[in-house]
């Protein structure tokens, strides 16, 4: 791929996936990675760039109605009002820092940027925690991904790690799905 596709493609997805998309720019970021580090590591401020805007509207939906959202979200795969109750309590207790807590339980961004504003914390800071907690995940699954290809390269070329990144996102996926409530 062309590294400005690459990166509007990683913007979209960022976008995507703050807003209704349910599979992380992680995926992509991973797949660039296999083969340039330099083209990963770049794409991750375009996909951080696309989830900002995206967490940004969901942000004035969370402001103004956050019920509809509210109802999507849970239509969504592996995303129930229990956890959506959550965040709403974490941002609660923890503040904005609970976006950082997101990544490390399989919840989505898309319910922190409602549920923040609804709550009342203000899109400038909402944002300025927003920047650091998607930014850091990305650059660790692009710096890991790039990483074990490195390692791995030499032994089994580029089509098989290819093979085994979508079986790892493919496994991965299917014990998410099959583990997170919400998921029928």
């Amino acid at each position: 791929m062309k590294c400005s596709r690459t990166n509007a493609l990683a913007a979209f997805w960022g976008f995507a996936e703050a807003t209704v998309f349910f599979i992380v720019p992680d995926v992509l970021l991973s797949w660039i990675a296999l083969r340039s580090r330099k083209h990963a590591l770049l794409a991750c401020l375009w996909v951080t760039g696309g989830a900002l805007a995206g967490g940004c509207i969901l942000w004035f939906v969370g402001q103004h109605d956050p019920e509809p959202a509210r109802a999507l979200f849970t239509a969504l795969p592996a995303i129930n009002d229990g956890m959506i109750e959550n965040v709403r309590s974490q941002l609660h207790t923890s503040g904005l820092k609970a976006l950082f807590l997101g990544p490390l339980s399989g919840t989505p961004y898309k319910i922190y940027a409602v549920e923040a504003a609804s709550i009342g914390h203000g899109l400038g800071i909402f944002l300025l925690i927003s920047l650091p907690a998607r930014l850091i995940r990305f650059l660790l699954v692009s710096l890991v991904a790039s990483g074990i290809s490195k390692l791995l390269s030499r032994k089994l070329g580029m089509r098989h790690l290819q093979i085994l990144h979508v079986l790892f996102w493919t496994a991965l996926y299917g014990w998410y799905f099959s583990v997170m409530p919400g998921t029928s």
